[in-house]
């Protein structure tokens, strides 16, 4: 069982995303949250497994909120679900460490979907924020020659690794996919970032988005650039 935090400060909104995600058999609502302070509070009383989370609320914010919970020592997974998918609001939350992020105009199916990805260790990226940060080099910068060297960084297994993370899977599903251990995938996607040079597995995914590397399969070997 799923146990998830909604934090909005919009009560309808937060008693229909209540509705949707109960309806799965996979998740529980813990607590809803109005602003970014209860949610620190309701996260403190009953730990979710992830926090679904508005960016513009009054007081705290989710950014502030986000970054807060990040840095406990057994933090939640937040999956951001906002309104306006602003650059700014974008980059400052996945470098917070959010797992995802989701604009409001999806459906059902897609939520349930997300919050189970996330929940596994996946990350979640909606197409038009994934287009809208490499199209306009908000989050990754790097001139393909740039990246390309970067990747060439990566043994052939390292590679494997980062292609199936670029599709968003969790470990679990990337070792299901290999036929590797969850522990053994771990230890690639370290050593994966740190040769990348990234914060995080969003931020390797989004380079991998932008080599078109999600396309591979991930079986066998990749071949060098």
């Amino acid at each position: 069982m799923i146990r998830v935090l909604i934090a909005d400060d919009d009560a309808l909104v937060r008693a229909g995303i209540r509705a949707i995600v109960e309806a799965s058999p996979q998740i529980t609502v813990t607590a809803e949250a109005r602003d970014g302070l209860d949610a620190i509070e309701q996260a403190r009383r009953c730990p979710p497994d992830v926090v679904l989370m508005d960016i513009e609320m009054p007081g705290c914010d989710g950014l502030a909120a986000t970054r807060h919970l990040l840095a406990r020592p057994d933090p939640p997974k937040v999956l951001v679900l906002t309104t306006f998918g602003m650059d700014e609001n974008i980059t400052a939350a996945l470098h917070a460490g959010a797992s995802g992020f989701l604009l409001k105009q999806l459906n059902p199916e897609q939520l349930i979907h997300a919050l189970c990805t996330v929940a596994a260790g996946g990350t979640v990226l909606s197409p038009t924020v994934t287009q809208q940060l490499l199209s306009r080099g908000t989050f990754v910068p790097r001139r393909a020659a740039e990246a390309r060297a970067l990747v060439a960084r990566l043994s052939t297994r390292e590679r494997d690794v980062f292609a199936l993370l670029g599709q968003g899977m969790s470990n679990a599903e990337i070792a299901e996919r290999l036929y590797m251990s969850a522990s053994t995938v771990k230890t690639y996607v370290s050593r994966a970032l740190t040769k990348l040079d990234v914060d995080n597995r969003t931020q390797a995914a989004l380079l991998a988005y932008e080599l078109n590397l999600h396309e591979q399969s991930g079986r066998g070997t990749l071949e060098k650039d």
